[in-house]
């Protein structure tokens, strides 16, 4: 027994490891699509991987990426979209794991508007908010209905897409999340409809994935992070309601009924295996950005992506 006592009071002396320290940067300020990274900070799951996460939102929604690829930040949260211009860019940046695995970005109109088909934008107004990527989506879904973009009016409405539709100053918008613009067009009496791109023609695609720079990232602090904010996600797929409970309580500003909606319909679209990715649904977005004239040939995949939990 005096051996024991001796030994536990050695190892209650001892100080406690230091927790690896990584910097990640969001895409925009905290909402219903960084659940589990919330999640995993509150339920101490980061910890238990022997990290500690400084979860930083963007002051400029474009650069988190960038800076990254400049070695001044560990990940971004960012689009697989994105990712596949910034690496034709020739940026050092690799996917290293999937947040949010489907698409979210739809063209959004009036539910009781004049617009019923893509095929009815002929000669309209439509809004977008960052140019490049989503002119490429939006081409492909008018194409199927043989429209061209040329036939469109183009019009930068920043980020107010669901206002832009509601106040009639556009037709339509491209970019507009379905778990938000719809539920925010709701609440507001005016509702929208959606149609979903990966129907309409576009392959499907990640929406939000975790980037990091290949030549300086820790491979091992970044599987444990995705290990951490996969657990989060089985928390949340298991306990939907207590992880709403958990996720709003981290600021007032996430407790109202459109944070509470969009937590509800982005649940089921949160990557279980955040560390996994389709090989073939990086190779077919490459073909297709060519195909739009985005980019003047096509990257291999492991160009784009890489498994670190196989490093």
């Amino acid at each position: 027994m005096k051996h024991l006592i001796t030994a536990a009071a050695i190892f209650a002396a001892a100080p406690a490891m230091a927790a690896d320290k990584m910097t990640l940067l969001l895409d925009w300020f905290v909402n219903p699509d960084h659940g589990p990274i919330i999640v995993a900070e509150e339920n101490g799951y980061f910890e238990e991987q022997g990290l500690e996460v400084e979860i930083v939102p963007p002051a400029d929604p474009s650069m988190p990426p960038r800076l990254v690829a400049a070695g001044q930040a560990d990940l971004a949260v960012s689009y697989q979209p994105s990712l596949h211009l910034q690496v034709h860019e020739g940026l050092p940046l690799k996917r290293v794991g999937t947040l949010v695995a489907t698409p979210l970005n739809c063209l959004l109109v009036m539910k009781d508007g004049p617009i019923k088909t893509p095929a009815d934008l002929k000669g309209k107004k439509i809004g977008y908010s960052v140019a490049g990527v989503e002119e490429a989506v939006l081409g492909a879904v008018l194409g199927k209905y043989g429209v061209d973009l040329a036939d469109v009016e183009l019009v930068n409405v920043n980020f107010s897409l669901g206002p832009s539709v509601m106040s009639g100053q556009v037709s339509a918008v491209i970019g507009a999340y379905r778990n938000f613009e719809l539920n925010q067009m709701d609440i507001e009496g005016a509702p929208g409809t959606c149609f979903y791109i990966e129907e309409e023609g576009v392959p499907s695609y990640d929406e939000l994935i975790y980037v990091a720079n290949p030549d300086t990232m820790d491979a091992d602090k970044v599987a444990r992070f995705l290990a951490a904010t996969e657990k989060a996600t089985q928390y949340i797929v298991n306990n939907p309601v207590k992880s709403w409970e958990i996720f709003s309580a981290t600021s007032s500003e996430l407790q109202d009924e459109l944070n509470k909606r969009a937590w509800v319909d982005t649940l089921p679209r949160f990557a279980l295996r955040p560390a996994g990715f389709d090989a073939g649904r990086y190779a077919r977005f490459e073909e297709f950005l060519k195909d739009s004239g985005m980019t003047d040939s096509i990257k291999p995949v492991s160009d784009i992506t890489i498994d670190v939990t196989a490093q």
